[in-house]
């Protein structure tokens, strides 16, 4: 008898369990949907900011950059030519029950939503030295675009919610992480980042932009910070600060592609960590592009 529970038990368990089918599937539809789709808050940003925006010929870039957002959105096409580096992120529930190889489904996954969208073939051939110099050529395999490194965090219930960033190039050009002596002041801390993004903005030359801030104890937490506030802002809920670092940035009149206008920054997602005793703060601003965040969340139950 005692057997036969433990058996039930075991079953029960594995109905419970998702399986690696879904999780692969799951993560592929992510990708293509990130690289394909404005979120309902860019749309509405977008819209708000053609509303605004007195400089005729920023109105025009705005308007097409909204019209290209809803023709790859109902057509399922590519946002931008650059497809971008895939950044998952696993939110994990306590309680969920995950195949063995769910990790490796995530990948597998991943690769599959770059042949569908399709991503751009950027992978690059060769060993480490080779794949620097870029000297063997790249492969012609948009799945040949590894991801980044996962990063997983655990979270209460039994759902596994995976969220899919496509990072592109240009912003990566003009990010910077580094220290900032705080002087006891958020406004110091944050008013050093506005005036990095305001610097690069006119450099980067896919505005408006939409900076991302992290700020934490050492390079690798503010990076990952930056991430999570890319992962979980949205231009419909902007914090005081985020509003004033957004007010900084277009004060510039860079305006969209760098044509002046009011609106060189459509908002800003601000992502504060813990932090140690010390003078200083580590600091992770990426400008963000006139398609970013790509990013799109699914929750399997």
């Amino acid at each position: 008898m005692e057997r036969l529970s433990l058996s039930l038990i075991d079953v029960a368990e594995e109905l419970r369990m998702l399986s690696r089918k879904k999780v692969e599937d799951a993560a592929r539809d992510c990708l293509v949907k990130a690289g394909t789709t404005f979120r309902p808050d860019q749309l509405r940003a977008y819209r708000n900011a053609v509303k605004a925006e007195k400089n005729e010929s920023a109105k025009w870039v705005l308007e097409r950059i909204l019209e290209n957002a809803v023709i790859a959105g109902k057509n399922t096409l590519p946002l931008c030519d650059d497809t971008g580096t895939p950044h998952v992120f696993l939110d994990i529930g306590m309680n969920v029950g995950l195949p063995r190889d769910w990790l490796s489904a995530i990948y597998n996954g991943v690769i599959q939503g770059l042949r569908i969208m399709p991503g751009r073939p950027m992978g690059v051939k060769g060993n480490p030295i080779e794949r620097v110099e870029q000297s063997r050529g790249l492969f012609s395999d948009p799945g040949k675009v590894l991801p980044a490194p996962v990063i997983v965090k655990p979270m209460k219930g039994d759902k596994l919610k995976i969220t899919v960033l496509l990072l592109g190039g240009g912003p990566e050009l003009r990010a910077k992480t580094y220290r900032v002596f705080h002087q006891r002041s958020i406004d110091v801390v944050l008013g050093e980042a506005a005036h990095w993004a305001s610097s690069e903005a006119k450099n980067l030359g896919c505005t408006p932009c939409v900076p991302a801030i992290g700020i934490g104890r050492t390079h690798v937490e503010a990076s990952a910070l930056m991430l999570e506030a890319m992962k979980e802002g949205n231009l419909n809920r902007q914090n005081r600060w985020e509003k004033k670092v957004t007010e900084l940035i277009n004060a510039t009149k860079v305006g969209p592609l760098g044509l002046g206008g009011g609106i060189t920054a459509l908002g800003t997602f601000v992502k504060i960590g813990p932090q140690r005793a010390s003078g200083f703060r580590v600091v992770s601003m990426r400008p963000g592009c006139c398609f970013e965040p790509r990013r799109a969340s699914v929750v399997l139950v």
